[in-house]
């Protein structure tokens, strides 16, 4: 079936089955999180970014296959509800950004920095430092060429604007600023957004709105 990224709490996860990586995306928590699954098809490798609530569907999702780590991209609470539980089961490294790593409730095994690289086996990830949402929201981007871009957000871009910064100008124009330069002035249109709540987007289908998002403020 065509994968959509439309997945709902207690639904079965959304796969996306490109020729090098599968994307497994569910929903879970009460606040709606998405929780992805990356697992590389040449060597079953895989990667969980937000180990985000419902330790045991994430779990399942996972199955008797290895996860060698687990990105948290940012440090709000309901993006790590189950990464204890988690991590214990799998044994992963936790990898995370320095900013946000110590609010997390297990000390992470590797922080990453802008520009830094994740690998899935033999799949590599781009680290992109988003600040604003918190000091160290990160996203991670798979450049499959011409398998697309794939670009996971977390809480800094969603269909619709970037992430909440309570209306705090100078942590708005922050992240405004990491995500026009960072991602739209260097991503092309074709890029698939996987967001940290909610459905997924393009950069194309939002790029038109980012004088609207600037004006407005949030």
């Amino acid at each position: 079936m065509t994968y959509t990224g439309d997945v709902q709490v207690g639904g079965p996860a959304d796969v996306r089955e490109l020729p090098a990586l599968t994307i497994c995306k569910l929903a879970v928590g009460q606040f709606d999180n998405n929780a992805y699954l990356l697992r590389s098809t040449e060597t079953g490798d895989g990667l969980l970014i937000d180990a985000a609530a419902d330790a045991d569907r994430l779990l399942a999702l996972i199955g008797d296959q290895s996860v060698g780590s687990i990105v948290t991209t940012h440090q709000h609470g309901d993006h790590w509800q189950a990464l204890e539980q988690v991590a214990k089961v799998t044994g992963a490294q936790l990898i995370a950004h320095p900013l946000d790593a110590s609010a997390l409730p297990l000390p992470v095994d590797r922080t990453v920095e802008d520009g830094d690289t994740i690998t899935v086996g033999p799949i590599t990830l781009e680290v992109i430092h988003l600040r604003g949402h918190t000091p160290g929201s990160i996203a991670l981007l798979y450049d499959g060429g011409e398998d697309g871009r794939h670009l996971f957000t977390g809480d800094s871009l969603f269909p619709g604007g970037v992430g909440n910064t309570w209306k705090d100008a100078e942590r708005f124009n922050q992240l405004y600023t990491d995500v026009t330069e960072r991602i739209f002035d260097r991503l092309p249109d074709d890029t698939w957004v996987y967001p940290g709540h909610g459905k997924d987007t393009t950069l194309g289908a939002e790029r038109p709105a980012l004088p609207e998002w600037k004006a407005r403020g949030w």
